[in-house]
């Protein structure tokens, strides 16, 4: 038994079986940190003595005959984004490099509380800007299938460390695609669920009405177990659902025979990769032979999408932003002799590029005389999208498409051109303007043996569906058997 190649049930499993211990475990997925992520740059904090803390507190369950909680010594990474009490929280940013939280994130608690090992905080993208985790303040993060390339954004530390077996699973935050991108380029499993169906309670806001906390896995079941574990009302948070958290793995194993799957010809245009394209395609053969039903639909506003988003985005980012002026605990630049000028230098030195300009961007389309014909017109196109999949979800169960129109690019490819990495987004930023969950799964590789994401995205609070798809994919595809 490799210790580090276990999922989330037979990690479990082992220590509640006594086959192994949480100790072991965590120490097994150090060991692996330490020998292999000085190249691949997944994480940017370690929390050793808490999590071998709970390590014990685990093992002496399993030593007493209790039963061990869903996720009993289970060792996880959490993005960067996420506050964790008394372990440094940085956004990726130099403005929070030295920031510590007295408090933790809702999905961080129920992590914890349901027995999760937190092995430490995986790098991100800063502020959770960016496609590609190149706009880390810190370090990139490189792709574990090859280290000449990305691994997606901004959760690129989360799937990277799933995909090098650095943790069993983690946690990661998508505002346009920072699951299910990164998923896809490291050939893992990235689920994005229902805006409001996890709690932002201590998530660090990028844009507050697309933010959405979710897993990263190495199996459909994985971010299944995960996702009820998080999933839930919080009263800290006030637009977390007050619905009932089905038990997402209780239908997992349910036929997808019957179950009409949508194909939107907007997802398959101009831009996608022919590797890409074959691969997708293929997989909807394979829901065919699995009884699907595959209807084809019409997002007609997709074009719109893009621009749709880098409005509301960059608009609600310059005004969550905002606070980080060297005041209170961000970064404060040394030498000052003003208030104005502290402001300035604080902010300019403590952001970085992408940031800076996302900010630019947004305070613009805030701006009087400008609001109405771009932020408040992009609200009006964000509607018309989510009618869209209103529309289209009246005739179909779920919706599959590309998750990325190409695999993992290189390393300082797009970096020096912000629209064509904007556009590696293309595919998944309609999910977060309509509020609808999304899951990207292993669906092939390419000549170079770069992982293909295949995503299925739902009706809203309707994780089921996808997950059920999902997992029949997975099953007849064999991904990560």
């Amino acid at each position: 038994m490799v210790l580090t190649h276990l999922t989330i049930d037979a990690a479990r499993s082992a220590v509640q079986e006594r086959q192994t211990t949480a100790l072991a475990l965590a120490e097994a997925h150090y060991a692996r940190i330490q020998k292999e992520d000085g190249q691949i740059g997944a994480y940017l904090t370690l929390c050793k003595e808490r999590a071998l803390e709970q390590a014990d507190r685990i093992d002496r369950m399993a030593a007493e005959g209790k039963p061990l909680p869903p996720l009993g010594g289970v060792p996880v990474g959490i993005k960067d984004v996420m506050s964790t009490r008394g372990v440094r929280t940085t956004a990726g940013s130099k403005s929070l490099g030295k920031y510590i939280p007295p408090y933790d994130c809702t999905a961080v608690l129920r992590m914890e509380a349901a027995g999760a090992v937190i092995l430490g905080k995986t790098n991100c993208d800063e502020f959770a800007m960016g496609s590609s985790n190149e706009n880390s303040a810190f370090h990139p993060v490189r792709n574990p299938r090859d280290l000449n390339r990305v691994p997606g954004g901004s959760s690129g530390g989360s799937a990277a460390a799933v995909a090098a077996d650095l943790a069993v699973a983690a946690l990661g935050s998508d505002t346009g695609g920072s699951i299910r991108q990164p998923a896809s380029f490291c050939g893992v499993v990235g689920l994005m669920p229902t805006y409001g169906r996890v709690s932002r309670y201590g998530l660090i806001a990028f844009a507050s009405s697309l933010d959405h906390i979710g897993p990263l896995a190495k199996t459909v079941k994985d971010a299944a177990i995960v996702l009820r574990t998080i999933a839930g009302r919080d009263p800290m948070d006030s637009t977390s659902a007050d619905l009932p958290v089905p038990d997402y793995t209780a239908g997992l194993e349910r036929s997808a025979r019957g179950l009409k799957v949508g194909v939107a010809k907007e997802y398959f245009g101009e831009g996608l990769d022919d590797e890409v394209r074959h691969a997708v395609e293929s997989a909807i053969d394979k829901l065919k032979s699995l009884g699907c039903e595959v209807v084809p639909v019409s997002l007609p506003h997709t074009r719109y999408a893009i621009p749709t988003y880098y409005l509301i985005a960059t608009a609600e980012a310059s005004s969550n932003l905002a606070r980080y002026d060297g005041v209170r605990y961000s970064y404060r630049a040394a030498g000052v002799k003003s208030l104005s000028e502290m402001y300035r230098r604080s902010r300019d030195e403590g952001f970085g590029a992408e940031v800076k300009r996302r900010i630019m961007l947004g305070t613009y389309a805030l701006s009087a005389g400008y609001y109405d014909a771009y932020y408040l017109k992009a609200q009006k196109v964000r509607t018309l999208l989510a009618r869209d999949f209103e529309d289209a979800f009246r005739q179909v169960d779920a919706i599959v498409t590309p998750t990325s129109p190409t695999a993992a690019f290189r390393l300082g490819e797009k970096s020096n051109d912000p629209l064509a990495m904007y556009l590696a987004d293309i595919y998944t930023v309609t999910a977060d303007l309509a509020g609808i969950p999304g899951i990207s799964i292993p669906c092939g590789v390419t000549m170079d043996n770069l992982p293909i994401g295949l995503q299925i995205l739902g009706k809203h609070f309707d994780e089921a569906t996808i997950l059920r798809v999902a997992h029949a994919y997975e099953q007849v595809a064999q991904i990560g058997s």
